[in-house]
């Protein structure tokens, strides 16, 4: 179901972000993110002269590659369209997510390592999503690999229990799909 039809306006800005997960044949797995701003207006600047309408204002690709435990052990980072010179003088410094695991406190890590002139708030901003990605990507795997085990009362717990709306341990989806974690009523 589309948004309700809007008030009368102007189209000005455009963000998009094209994120994918991959497993790749050597055991690891690639996680990339696209991240394209443009505006709907041409205008002159500084640093590129005429932009128009349409033209990346930032156009920008990451990609983490890690292995079954989240670990990050590559980082690559690409900015081709940048509204100053200096933008991609940065993208080295995202290596330094190297040896980090995507799990809790993903979010704190990235931003006191990159945050603030340290990096590129866009590339910051790419890497929370990057990381639900990961999860997203993983999570086949795991049910495939969960299913293939003796069951266990961890094992059938499911994952996502108390982590939105949906699974609440008190709510409909958990009652009916998994009645020995329900907690309503």
């Amino acid at each position: 179901m589309p948004l309700s039809n809007p008030a009368p306006r102007e189209h000005i800005h455009t963000r998009t972000l094209d994120m994918r997960g991959y497993q790749r044949e050597d055991g690891l797995w690639d996680i990339e993110g696209h991240l394209r701003d443009t505006k709907a207006y041409g205008f002159d600047s500084t640093w590129r002269g005429r932009v128009e309408a349409g033209t990346p204002i930032h156009e920008m690709w990451l990609r983490l590659t890690i292995d079954d435990r989240m670990e990050v052990k590559e980082v690559e980072a690409v900015t081709d369209a940048h509204p100053f010179p200096t933008c991609p003088e940065v993208t080295p410094n995202f290596k330094v997510l190297t040896g980090t695991r995507i799990g809790i406190g993903w979010n704190r890590k990235v931003r006191k390592l990159l945050g603030g002139v340290k990096g590129c708030t866009h590339h910051v901003e790419m890497l929370s999503q990057m990381a639900t990605v990961a999860f997203q990507t993983f999570a086949g795997k795991r049910r495939r690999e969960e299913d293939e085990k003796e069951p266990t009362p961890e094992s059938r717990r499911p994952r996502l229990l108390n982590t939105c709306y949906a699974f609440a341990d008190d709510g409909r989806v958990v009652k009916e799909e998994y009645p020995s974690f329900y907690k309503g009523d």
